[in-house]
């Protein structure tokens, strides 16, 4: 009988101690000591405890203390007005069985990171592929304003409330760009020192990851059937439908960002129109599910690369189609912007070096769309219409409007006729403002093409010097090259 009681007794302890762990608040990751809140905007403050747990939040800059209460199910969130103010703050989170101070809070401007190895790309390179310019940009990193947040590569069959691995809000310093996302961080750098607000990064990338990884299943069931139940989600997990948004984009919702920046594409690039499809699907997953609006989402055209045939010319097999649909997308996705690389790829490296040039035209996007520095040109030249003339085509643009500029000869330019095969062209800028093609072998012109290859270094500017897409004036299907 004795017996009995002591292990009804010590059983009723171990309830008792359990119920005590549960009823501890939690906050999720992203939500601690050093983070970047939104600034002058409603954010919300987020977490876990036990069932009716009456939570307190007492927050420097308020001047009143907030109260809330957990659901049957112990969540709580509770919105909270951020401000101006450059000063470091404090949040004080209190329960019956909790005190948690979050210190040294900053407000500012938040952006989220995003896509696959160009994203990821660290601040030191990968082995072997150097970012240019990483001694002096970990040099000039040590600041104090600029914070990075890092959600480690999980991914989940099912969307987690909270991240599994991170590398926790962090001062910029030599010690932690090296290993940071380098477009994100020299995004951030610079738009730090521009404003002279405070200014949070949180980089979430999976190298290889292809698009559909990054939806919801609820977005993506509109466009195929997911099942992954029985899937092993260990293997090939960025290319696993919905598992990169379950682990890496869910637990972030729904701390609130000034914006997006996404670099990807590569894994999706034969098949061009169902990326088509699945790329502003995503976007606008994100947007509904933060439920802040449409926020700005920048993102980056896949750089040309070789991609094993550089023959490859009306096939998938041409990276010319990818880049033509992230181009088409600009109309697809409200609030948009897209930073073109005709110019700084690598033939024979995928991970281009100049990363600082693809942060450099993202933050064009940023200060002129976002933050109206209306001066800031963000655009490059965009093909618009053409008319035939004197047995060749001259093409006129938008996004020009104090000129086009070629450094020397314009090179990459082919002309067909009506039947569908393209000769290399003579190409030529006239009156500053359009381009004049022309070919001996083919008479009666009707359609032009422009850098339409996997390789291929882009030769057309604005006088800002930012680069044109590759495009084409027709939209067939059955082109062909002109073969000697």
């Amino acid at each position: 009988m004795r017996r009995i009681t002591l292990i009804s007794v010590i059983a009723a302890f171990l309830l008792l101690f359990e119920q005590s762990i549960n009823a501890e608040v939690k906050l999720p990751a992203i939500v601690s000591s050093n983070m970047v809140l939104q600034r002058n905007t409603d954010i919300v403050l987020w977490g876990w405890a036990g069932a009716k747990e009456k939570i307190s939040i007492e927050a420097s800059w308020l001047n009143e203390m907030l109260n809330v209460e957990a659901d049957e199910e112990g969540n709580w969130q509770v919105e909270v007005r951020t401000s101006n103010n450059k000063d470091p703050q404090t949040i004080n989170i209190k329960s019956e069985a909790s005190d948690i101070t979050l210190e040294d809070v900053l407000f500012g401007e938040v952006w989220l990171c995003s896509g696959q190895s160009n994203m990821q790309q660290p601040v030191k390179g990968y082995n072997g592929q150097p970012t240019f310019g990483t001694i002096m940009a970990t040099t000039k990193s040590d600041n104090p304003n600029l914070r990075l947040f890092t959600v480690d590569r999980v991914g989940s069959k099912t969307p987690l409330k909270d991240i599994e691995k991170y590398t926790g809000w962090q001062q910029a310093s030599p010690e932690s760009v090296l290993d940071f996302s380098a477009v994100a961080y020299f995004f951030g750098q610079q738009l730090q020192e521009i404003l002279d607000v405070p200014v949070g990064m949180i980089h979430t990338s999976w190298g290889g990851s292809s698009v559909q990884a990054w939806i919801s299943k609820e977005m993506i069931s509109s466009y195929q059937e997911v099942n992954i139940e029985d899937v092993d989600i260990t293997k090939s997990t960025n290319h696993i439908p919905t598992a990169l948004f379950n682990g890496m984009i869910n637990p972030l919702i729904p701390f609130t960002i000034k914006g997006a920046l996404w670099y990807q594409g590569e894994s999706n690039r034969k098949e061009p129109q169902v990326y088509k499809d699945l790329f502003p699907a995503m976007v606008k997953d994100w947007r509904s599910r933060w439920e802040i609006g449409d926020f700005p989402f920048f993102y980056v055209q896949i750089a040309p690369y070789m991609y094993g045939n550089n023959d490859a010319f009306e096939t998938v097999d041409n990276s010319a189609f990818i880049r033509e649909t992230q181009l088409q997308c600009l109309n697809l996705i409200p609030n948009s912007g897209i930073a073109i690389t005709m110019d700084i790829g690598d033939d024979y490296c995928i991970h281009p070096p100049k990363k600082k040039e693809v942060a450099d035209r993202l933050l064009f996007n940023a200060l002129n769309k976002t933050y109206e520095f209306t001066a800031v040109d963000y655009a490059g030249p965009v093909y618009d219409s053409k008319e035939e003339k004197d047995d060749g085509i001259i093409l006129k643009f938008k996004n020009a409007e104090t000129g086009l500029y070629a450094y020397n000869e314009l090179e990459g330019f082919e002309i067909a006729g009506k039947d569908k095969v393209f000769y290399p062209a003579n190409a030529k800028i006239v009156n500053r403002i359009e381009i004049f093609v022309i070919s001996d072998e083919v008479r009666n012109p009707v359609a032009v093409r422009y850098a339409w290859r996997n390789w291929v270094v882009g030769t057309l500017y604005d006088t800002n010097l930012l680069p044109a897409s590759s495009f084409r004036t027709d939209d067939w299907d059955a082109a062909v090259k002109f073969e000697k």
